[in-house]
Order: structure tokens, then sequence, then C-alpha cells
């Protein structure tokens, strides 16, 4: 294990920011797919607020300062067809994992009306 990154949010605080900043805010927080998969839900907002959380996750994990170099939009989390999260890196956050020799990224999230969290844990070379 390279790292872990846990991350608590409100889900008020992430609708507040979109409707104050709008767009703007969006698309420098998420990707185009993590928008269209949050859009597609009833409640967009505990989706995107889960999304934050585990960008948050993710770069904890990572664990120095080299995060701030790390664009939000290059840190991306999808499902993959069974829905399981899953990250998919960019830009300077894949150069980092790289970097790092980070194999595996596993992350888990959840929320409820008024929180989401997430959980990452980087994995080096596939071992725990």
């Amino acid at each position: 294990m390279v790292g872990t990154g846990v991350d608590i949010v409100e889900i008020s605080r992430i609708k507040q920011a979109a409707k104050k900043w709008s767009a703007r805010f969006l698309k420098r927080i998420f990707t185009p797919n993590e928008l269209a998969y949050a859009n597609g839900k009833p409640l967009p907002y505990q989706h995107l607020a889960a999304r934050f959380a585990a960008k948050e996750a993710v770069l904890k994990a990572i664990g120095d300062s080299t995060i701030h170099r790390i664009e939000w939009v290059h840190v991306e989390i999808l499902n993959d067809e069974h829905g399981k999260p899953v990250v998919n890196l960019s830009g300077q956050a894949k150069k980092i994992k790289q970097e790092k020799n980070i194999s595996d990224i596993i992350i888990s999230m959840s929320h409820t009306r008024t929180y989401a969290v997430a959980n990452a844990i980087m994995i080096k070379n596939g071992k725990s």
C-alpha cells in the first residue's frame, strides 16, 4: 500500500457552490462524463458530492506536496459496468501515479441525504 485517504463533504456545500459559480465551478471540478452521470440521477448533487469526496480521498492518498500540481478534472471517478466506482487519472495525476509506481487505486463512496463520504487506497505493484 502506498497511501490511504478519506473525505467527507456536506452535499449542501457542493450544491451551493454549483449555484453560486454555476458551470465555472462544475467544469473546474468534474469531467463531462462525471457531470453526465450525476445529471442522469434524480438527486445529482449527492452523486457529485460523492465524486468530490472521492477525488479528495485520492489526493490525500497520494499524500505529498505533488497534489497541488493536480487539476481536479485529472482525477475522474466513474463506474464500471457493474456499478463499482473506478478512478481514471490523466495529466499530472497520471504522471504522479507512474512515478510512485501505483498499480491500482481502490475507492469506496457512500452518501446520505446530507453527507457524502469516500475512501481511497493506493496499491503499489498489486500488493496491499
